[in-house]
C-alpha cells in the first residue's frame, strides 16, 4: 500500500457525496481553517478553497463521484489524492462518524503522511475504461438469460436442448416446445433481450477496438501475442491496467490483480487472511480466463497444471497457470516485447 507523503502548506479533506459535500481545509499545524458544507459545484468549492489552493492538496475517499472532482482539480493545477476506501479505516471507526468529521480526518491523514492512496485513473481513457465495464454487464445479464432458458427446460422435465443456444441458429423453435402459454412467453422474452443485447455488444466491441488502436496500439498488439489472449480479454486487461509503469515491482501488480494470497502474520503466528477483495476484480477474472484458454493452446501449459495438479489440486494449479500469465505480461509490457512460450515456460 502506497502512502502519500508530500508535504503542503494546508491540506483539504472532502467527504464526497453525489449532491453535496462537506470541505475540510487544515494547515501544516493542524488548525481547522475551513470547515463547510457544501453542493456539489466546482464554483463553490473553488471559492471555499480559494484562499489556500496554491498551497493545497486535495484528498477524497474513492467512491463513484470522484470523477468531477479529479478532473476539476487537474484543470486548476491542484494536486489530488484518492484515498483507497477499503484500506481508510480511520475514518470509519470512531464512537461518532458524520461527514464533518470524516472531512476532517481525510485532511489529517493527509497531513499526516497516511492517506492510503487510490489509482486515480486518468481522464483521457476513463470513460473507455467504463464502458468496457459496461460490456461486461451486458454479457453478464445476456449470459442469465441463457441459463433461464435451459433451466426453464429442465423445469418442465422437457428434453434436454442438444445446441447451445449462445448461436442464433440454435434458438429457433425453442419456445415453442412449452405448452404453456405464459412460459412460452417468458422464454421469447429472454431470447429477444439476447438478440438485442448481441446487437449493442457487438457495435459495443468495435468501438472499442477502434479506440484501443488510437489510445495504445502497442501494448494492445503485444497482449495478443498471449495464447489464451484474444481481441476482449486484450482490451480487459490494457484498459485496466492503464500504465505498466505505475507498478514498482511485479509483486505489487500481481497482488493489484489479485493474483497472490493476502498474507497477515503477527509475532510470528500467521493468521487468516482477509483482505480478499482489495485489488483489481477485472484483472483477476481476466487473467483466471486467459489460463482456462491458454490450456486449449498450449500442451506446456496442460504439462504444467497436470504436474501442479498433483500437489495442490486442479483449481490451485489453475490460480498458480494464471499467476504466471500475469507476471507475464508484466514483463511483456515492461520490456515492449511480445510472448516468447520457450521463455515462458522455462522461467
Amino acid at each position: 500500500m502506497r502512502f502519500y507523503t508530500q508535504q503542503h502548506a494546508f491540506y483539504c479533506g472532502v467527504d464526497l457525496h453525489a449532491k453535496t459535500m462537506h470541505v475540510c481545509v487544515v494547515n501544516q499545524a493542524g488548525e481547522t481553517l475551513v470547515h463547510r458544507n457544501l453542493p456539489t459545484r466546482p464554483d463553490l468549492f473553488l471559492n471555499a478553497i480559494g484562499l489556500y489552493r496554491q498551497q493545497l492538496v486535495v484528498g477524497v475517499e474513492c467512491m463513484f463521484a470522484w470523477y468531477w472532482l479529479a478532473d476539476l482539480c487537474a484543470r486548476e493545477n491542484i494536486p489530488f489524492v484518492l484515498g483507497h476506501a477499503l484500506y481508510m479505516k480511520a475514518i470509519h471507526g470512531g464512537k461518532t462518524k458524520n461527514d464533518k468529521i470524516d472531512s476532517q480526518k481525510i485532511a489529517l491523514l493527509l497531513r499526516g503522511g497516511m492517506m492510503p492512496m487510490a489509482y486515480a485513473y486518468p481522464n483521457a481513457m476513463r470513460a473507455t475504461r467504463d464502458l468496457l465495464r459496461r460490456r461486461m454487464l451486458l454479457m453478464h445479464v445476456r449470459s442469465e438469460a441463457l441459463a433461464h432458458n435451459t433451466n426453464t427446460v429442465t423445469q418442465y422435465n422437457l428434453p434436454q436442448l442438444t445446441k447451445k443456444l449462445s448461436f442464433a441458429a440454435n434458438r429457433q423453435g425453442v419456445a415453442e416446445q412449452f405448452p404453456d402459454e405464459s412460459v412460452r412467453r417468458a422464454v421469447q422474452v429472454d431470447l429477444s433481450l439476447i438478440v438485442h443485447i448481441d446487437e449493442q455488444l457487438q457495435a459495443v466491441e468495435l468501438y472499442l477496438v477502434r479506440h484501443a488502436k488510437v489510445d495504445n496500439p502497442l501494448t494492445y498488439q503485444l497482449l495478443q501475442t498471449v495464447p489464451g489472449i484474444g481481441k476482449i480479454l486484450a482490451l480487459v486487461l490494457l484498459y485496466e491496467i492503464h500504465d505498466i509503469g505505475r507498478f514498482a515491482d511485479v509483486g505489487k501488480f500481481a497482488s493489484y490483480c489479485r493474483l497472490v494470497r493476502c498474507a497477515h502474520e503477527s509475532a510470528g503466528k500467521k493468521t487468516l487472511a482477509k483482505g480478499k477483495k482489495i485489488g483489481n476484480a477485472n484483472l483477476k477474472w481476466a487473467f483466471s480466463e486467459a489460463a482456462c484458454l491458454m490450456l486449449r493452446e498450449l500442451p506446456q501449459a496442460q504439462s504444467l497444471v497436470a504436474r501442479k495438479e498433483k500437489k495442490f489440486g486442479k483449481a490451485k494449479a489453475l490460480s498458480i497457470l494464471a499467476a504466471k500469465i500475469g507476471r507475464g505480461v508484466y514483463w511483456m509490457l515492461k520490456r515492449k516485447e511480445a510472448f516468447d512460450v520457450n521463455r515462458f515456460f522455462n522461467h
